[in-house]
């Protein structure tokens, strides 16, 4: 618990320096700043993830720009949020757990099942070339979308529509995150998967683990689970 605490001291005084001497930035702006160092601190290298290019993306995107503006004093908090439409922006530590579980060493293609808020997308598009991301909602692939653009991510390609589908014409992707739980993993996500890329989804419906495959040349190879909890996915999918 010292360690953890000098650590964070460190880093809460490093990122206070680096807001001091950039300026321009608001009062509210340095204080959420302030915040991610302290999420990326204790809940992110705190629980033991380690991946350079996951911590430096976790401490880049600013997570309260994805949620609702009522939210935003809560938006750097240890869970996940809701964004409207009866669906969440996830826990930043599941965030970083599932990008680092994605094994991505920069660069490359990355299709996300479940925009959401497009906090995820923003998070991974730190680290690959191009991510395409796709919601079946409309409303909030619009909102994902605004949101992203403001912030400069012209390497995400934003879609609504049903991810058991995949986005075949962009395949096969290096890696692909589903955002959603399901009750298998859909077969066209697999087919679009490159050979040695990495699947990262949550498989099961009351009781789900977040379970992670490579893809060999017979098929899937399952490499870890985790236990969690996701909002159901929906579409083909449930048929």
């Amino acid at each position: 618990m010292g360690r953890r605490r000098n650590l964070l001291g460190l880093a809460l005084a490093a990122v206070a320096l680096a807001i001091g001497a950039a300026g321009g930035c608001s009062g509210a702006e340095k204080a959420y700043a302030l915040r991610r160092e302290s999420m990326v601190v204790t809940q992110i290298m705190g629980r033991g993830v380690r991946d350079e290019r996951v911590i430096a993306a976790m401490r880049k995107v600013p997570r309260h720009r994805f949620v609702p503006a009522e939210l935003r004093e809560a938006a750097y908090y240890d869970g996940p949020l809701p964004i409207g439409s009866e669906q969440t922006i996830s826990q930043p530590y599941i965030v970083a757990l599932m990008t680092e579980s994605l094994g991505l060493e920069g660069g490359g293609t990355v299709l996300e099942i479940g925009t959401g808020s497009g906090y995820q997308a923003a998070v991974l598009a730190e680290i690959a070339d191009t991510v395409y991301t796709i919601e079946i909602l409309p409303e909030l692939a619009d909102r994902a979308r605004a949101i992203l653009d403001t912030l400069g991510y012209g390497n995400v390609r934003v879609r609504a529509g049903d991810g058991f589908f995949g986005w075949p014409v962009h395949a096969p992707f290096d890696g692909i995150i589903v955002t959603a739980a399901a009750p298998r993993v859909p077969e066209p996500l697999v087919e679009q998967l490159a050979v040695g890329g990495r699947i990262v989804i949550p498989v099961g419906d009351e009781y789900q683990d977040l379970e992670i495959f490579t893809k060999a040349d017979t098929g899937l190879v399952l490499l870890a689970t985790v236990p969690v909890r996701f909002v159901p996915m929906t579409g083909k999918v449930r048929d």
